[in-house]
């Protein structure tokens, strides 16, 4: 079921007004205003456990505010916002906040931690999917630089198969990974400059 969506939304992004980031972006940005209070004016969110929107690819945040619409993806703020969404509205959302600028961590790691993440992203080929410096593409998130907290909330949730995952593919590539594996990963690419 959510592949079948998946190839809907994608036929729906690709003929609707708006695709391919010809948005009106002062219309995007007001409808954008609604998320405001948590991911922050500028898709910057400073609450750990919320993700940063900035930069993402709008395909991407596309999907998600699709699947909180759907109910294949739940959430207690999320799903009630996305419920009334068009998919119109859904696209200029994600078009605003794919043209705004992620900042830069603040945080640093030490080298040791910092090798051992890198070493993990490329045993198993996160880059192949999210692209070189994990900075997203097309559907795939961009992961670089993205809260510490978050990102091991979701790795987790993908670990323990109760994050709802179109494809398998985050899944299927979370079951490898230990417990230290995880906390890791989530330092490594928490500190990762997030634009390429």
């Amino acid at each position: 079921m959510l592949r079948l969506i998946g190839i809907l939304a994608v036929l729906v992004w690709l003929i609707s007004p708006g695709a391919g980031g010809t948005a009106d972006l002062e219309a995007a940005r007001r409808k954008a205003e609604v998320c405001t209070p948590c991911h922050g004016s500028d898709g910057n969110s400073t609450e750990p456990a919320i993700p940063s929107l900035a930069g993402q690819p709008s395909l991407y945040t596309y999907y998600q505010l699709l699947q909180f619409r759907e109910r294949q993806r739940e959430d207690p703020q999320m799903s009630p916002v996305a419920a009334s969404l068009s998919d119109a509205d859904m696209q200029d959302i994600a078009a605003h906040y794919a043209a705004q600028t992620p900042v830069p961590p603040s945080r640093t790691g030490d080298p040791g931690e910092l090798e051992a993440g890198q070493k993990l992203v490329q045993m198993h080929f996160c880059d192949s999917c999210h692209a070189p410096g994990l900075v997203g593409q097309k559907h795939i998130p961009r992961l670089a630089g993205q809260h510490y907290e978050y990102l091991l909330k979701q790795l987790r949730a993908f670990k323990a198969q109760t994050r709802p995952d179109m494809e398998g593919s985050m899944t299927m590539a979370a079951q490898p990974l230990s417990a230290e594996d995880i906390e890791i990963l989530a330092r490594y690419i928490s500190r990762l400059q997030p634009m390429p």
